[in-house]
């Protein structure tokens, strides 16, 4: 069980099925431990095989949401191999993220630098503060933020993406949204309701449809146009005989509410 101390804090709504995991390092803007990384890759995992949860939010503890790598951890012992198995263990953390069947929101304050703004990009879905502020920093200290770069890159335009990897400069949370790295902003007494907003919607639709659709949405944007649509064309049809998708829509053509929207 998750207490206080640990890296990472874990709050279920059993009810709705919606799974709070909160940053826990807010003495260091709860920058991406070893310890953090391994129990985030340990709650996506547990996570994914369980068919209660229907949204999961990402927060964090404190002053931000999250600053990056903890670069004093990672300066103790350098060698080339450490570095692999990092950046590995933290690229198929981010990974088992954007795999699993529920979407993931990043409830964001503060400032999300390098691989938290990598974070904030691997989600599916992020609402932030207006005084939120975003930046993949490492060129400042002569360390290309590449990792977080595959994240942003598929995120916003290349050209936005690239002039924030190569000058390491904040942007604001307006920009941010305009950029596409986050989907609302918000005063920060209105973020936990702005939040609940996005999740509620989420929570009132079938998880089958939700499910395969996010699988298929990260699939076809990463190939050619001809097999997107043979894909999407598989999904749609699979997804069509699915239960709460004939119910669906024969509750339209009746014009009448969804047995499984009415529950």
């Amino acid at each position: 069980m998750l207490t206080t101390e640990d890296p990472l804090l874990l709050r279920h709504d059993d009810a709705r099925g919606i799974v709070t995991l909160t940053l826990n390092r807010p003495q260091t803007f709860n920058s991406l431990s070893e310890a953090m990384i391994d129990a985030l890759q340990r709650e996506f995992d547990a996570i994914a095989r369980d068919e209660q949860v229907r949204v999961v939010v990402i927060a964090g503890a404190g002053k931000a949401f999250c600053a990056g790598h903890d670069l004093k951890e990672m300066r103790a012992a350098p060698s080339l191999d450490y570095y692999r198995q990092l950046f590995a263990r933290c690229g198929r953390m981010m990974m088992s993220m954007q795999k699993l069947p529920v979407p993931v929101i990043a409830r964001v304050h503060g400032v999300a630098t390098a691989a938290g703004c990598q974070l904030v990009a691997t989600c599916d879905l992020a609402v932030a503060v207006r005084e939120a502020r975003f930046a993949v920093s490492g060129v400042n200290l002569g360390l290309f933020c590449s990792t977080p770069g595959v994240a942003l890159a598929r995120n916003l335009g290349r050209k936005p993406a690239f002039e924030m990897l190569v000058t390491g400069e904040f942007i604001d949370a307006q920009t941010a949204r305009e950029r596409g790295l986050v989907n609302r902003v918000v005063d920060a007494a209105q973020l936990d309701a702005e939040v609940e907003r996005l999740a509620a919607s989420i929570v009132a639709k079938p998880r089958t449809a939700v499910a395969m659709g996010k699988a298929l949405f990260y699939r076809q944007v990463e190939v050619g146009i001809e097999a997107a649509y043979e894909d999407a064309v598989a999904t749609m049809a699979c997804n069509m005989m699915d239960d709460c998708a004939l119910e669906g829509v024969q509750a339209f053509i009746d014009k009448r509410t969804p047995g499984w929207a009415a529950r």
